[in-house]
């Protein structure tokens, strides 16, 4: 028997992820897990204390053993990291499931990024303003999205990117 593919949902900080990914979770009958999460619950810590204390490519090692282990069992809709396409053996393991790119613009990006009180948390990648930040960023990541993704689910409010995100998957001839 095979084991059941994963969903994965890729994008930068704030494309909805989480929200997008509980919701289709919920909708399948499947387990959801966020990588963020899952990385601080096995280290013990936030990333950005975990980025302070050891730096990013630790957390990069990291973050890599993490969607290891998260994908291993298969079946599940797991919301990625924003950097987890940096690394090209995280990439191939997108590749072995159903990989949705939640794009979303920039503006939007940054205006949820603003108003969340989590953000905080989440550690600089490059010391700017937060609009600078994001353009920055989703300017060197853009073509990894796109080049992981098997779909591309434009951004809008999340209950439409969820029902989108839902429509794609059940066009799949194998079972989520």
């Amino acid at each position: 028997m095979h084991k059941a593919r994963n969903i994965y949902l890729i994008g930068p900080r704030a494309c909805g992820k989480t929200s997008v990914g509980r919701a289709l979770a919920e909708r399948l009958g499947l387990k959801f897990v966020d990588t963020d999460h899952a990385f601080a619950e096995a280290v013990g810590m936030d990333i950005a204390s975990f980025v302070e204390a050891n730096g990013w490519d630790a957390f990069r090692d990291e973050e890599s053993r993490t969607l290891e282990r998260e994908a291993a069992p298969g079946g599940r809709v797991i919301g990625c990291g924003g950097g987890i396409v940096l690394r090209a053996e995280n990439r191939a393991v997108l590749a072995g499931g159903l990989t949705l790119y939640l794009k979303t613009a920039p503006e939007e990006l940054a205006r949820r990024l603003s108003a969340d009180p989590i953000a905080s948390q989440r550690p600089s990648l490059t010391g700017k303003s937060l609009a600078d930040e994001v353009r920055e960023v989703l300017e060197e990541r853009a073509h990894l999205y796109e080049g992981c993704a098997h779909h591309v689910v434009e951004g809008g409010d999340l209950d439409s990117v969820a029902e989108r995100a839902y429509a794609i998957v059940k066009t799949f001839p194998e079972r989520f």
